[in-house]
């Protein structure tokens, strides 16, 4: 199971940094999911108090990631890879 677990975060490293290289613009809901996606598997659950100031912007990310809070660590690093891997190609 260790094993497995260890694929998982080194095809999420992996998938965070083509996602950091990459130059294309996405559409804004796709960013927020990416974003959601993220949060929730290198965070947990959003709690609004990481939030300082909420800002427009602030205020679409955080509701994006509250829309991912039931999803485990796990399958938010599966999606982000999904969502990675289908941007990219």
């Amino acid at each position: 199971m260790q094993k497995q677990e260890k694929d998982l975060d080194t095809l999420f490293l992996e998938a965070y940094e083509k996602a950091s290289n990459m130059t294309k613009a996405l559409p804004p809901d796709v960013m927020l999911k990416i974003y959601a996606y993220y949060k929730q598997a290198t965070h947990g659950v959003v709690q609004v108090q990481q939030f300082q100031k909420i800002d427009l912007r602030d205020g679409f990310k955080m509701n994006a990631w509250m829309q991912v809070k039931h999803l485990s660590i796990d399958e938010a690093k599966r999606l982000y890879i999904e969502m990675i891997d289908s941007v990219t190609k």
